[in-house]
């Protein structure tokens, strides 16, 4: 088997790890900055560069930003292979699932939006793990009449890599659900170390500080494009927590014990429903 990744920052390099430690695949990698290219050929974290081996690939995964995405698919659509199977690993599918359907339909070769449930606050090839994925999940959207036996393949090539599940939706219902997900946790962790308080946590922070603020440490060029691309999901995100925030701070305003505490129940009930699923 032949494994292709495109982008060797902290998830495609993770994955270039945990498919060649894997020990079942020929693992070819590609980056736009080719000293990081090098780094991993020399460090023998894939085996060889991408860019004149495309089509042996059964297998190629995208994991650079949604445009470029989009953009990679359509300029290399001749040179996939008719068995290849793309997917991209982006964190938005709208704008990349319905295009690269189109050209992939056109040139005969399969796509498959994917996103890893997995990462940290680092980025790029030195902070990838081999393993990051180890019993996480994996979101694909196939297009509406995908073959069954396509997503198995993938599904069989993720658990080389350590993915312990599987899910599958449209893309429209990726985006909104990660909007809440991920998102939202994002922008909410950004806003609350500008704190003027923030400066003087240490000796007065412990876990709820550590967990809140954890995503604050972020690449601002790829999350904005991320935010600006989903913006009418992640805006309505946005809108709701402002309108329950304010509930707190009314609550709060006019020393209300009972309406607070009504507040925290709430809260708290509804975690507790969430967590069952």
């Amino acid at each position: 088997m032949v494994i292709g990744i495109v982008g060797l920052g902290l998830i495609g390099g993770s994955l270039a790890k945990a498919f060649k430690y894997s020990k079942s695949a020929t693992v070819l990698g590609l980056d736009k900055d080719q000293l990081v290219t090098q780094i991993a050929k020399m460090s023998d974290f894939i085996d060889d560069d991408l860019t004149e081996k495309i089509a042996e690939c059964d297998f190629v995964f995208l994991c650079i930003s949604a445009p470029a995405t989009v953009k990679f698919v359509k300029e290399n659509a001749e040179k996939f292979s008719k068995k290849c199977i793309v997917v991209d690993c982006c964190g938005v599918k709208v704008p990349v699932c319905q295009p690269c359907f189109d050209v992939a339909k056109e040139h005969g070769f399969t796509f498959v939006g994917g996103h890893p449930m997995a990462g940290t606050q680092f980025s790029g090839l030195k902070h990838s793990k081999q393993d990051m994925f180890v019993n996480q999940n994996m979101v694909l959207v196939p297009k509406h009449d995908e073959d069954v036996n396509v997503l198995q393949k993938i599904k069989d090539v993720l658990t080389l890599a350590g993915f312990g599940s599987v899910s599958v939706t449209t893309a429209e219902k990726h985006d909104q659900i990660i909007a809440f997900t991920s998102q939202l946790a994002h922008v909410v962790s950004n806003a609350y170390v500008k704190s003027p308080s923030a400066s003087m946590h240490k000796g007065f922070s412990a876990g709820s500080y550590k967990d809140l603020t954890r995503v604050a440490w972020l690449n601002e060029e790829m999350w904005a494009n991320l935010f600006l691309e989903n913006a009418d999901n992640v805006s309505f995100e946005i809108d709701n927590i402002i309108k329950e925030l304010q509930k707190y701070k009314n609550a709060i305003e006019s020393n209300d014990f009972e309406t607070l505490k009504k507040l925290l129940k709430e809260g708290r009930i509804c975690k507790e429903r969430c967590d069952k699923f």
